[in-house]
């Protein structure tokens, strides 16, 4: 009887079909490539929160920042009748504000993700400013 080649017997031979090797993902975790959207739009947000924290002091540490995928169905009557990118929540108590930002909606006005920073940026300066009664301009982020 012929000697076997352990390549082409048993359940191996569907795994490695032609002896070169398993095979893996074609990019690895550090890589960007295998970063969500959702996960890049969050570190968006993060880093933005942390620039608008020195705008914000003692009074307002307690300030959360949040990330939801679309605004609720019904706006408020005050607010406009197109999806909103962003809202200050005022929440009564110890907990603090609440800066949300929408994700869906951001992402559909721009056209890559320094548009989305840019967006980002800018609806976190406007709710600091509302927050805080001063102009957006004084908001740098």
């Amino acid at each position: 009887m012929p000697p076997v080649d352990p390549r082409f017997s048993g359940p191996t031979r569907r795994r490695d079909r032609r002896g070169r090797g398993a095979r893996g993902p074609l990019a690895w975790p550090p890589v960007p490539a295998m970063r969500t959207r959702r996960e890049t739009f969050d570190e968006i947000v993060i880093d933005v929160a942390e620039r608008a924290r020195p705008y914000l002091g003692n009074r307002y540490a307690a300030v959360e920042f949040a990330v939801e995928e679309v605004p609720p169905t019904d706006p408020a009557p005050w607010e406009e009748q197109a999806a909103p990118v962003g809202r200050l929540v005022p929440v009564g108590g110890a907990v603090g504000h609440r800066i949300v930002i929408y994700r869906r909606p951001v992402e559909t006005r721009a056209r890559d993700n320094g548009e989305v920073a840019a967006i980002v940026r800018e609806v976190v300066a406007e709710q600091v400013a509302a927050l805080l009664n001063v102009p957006v301009t004084e908001i740098d982020l």
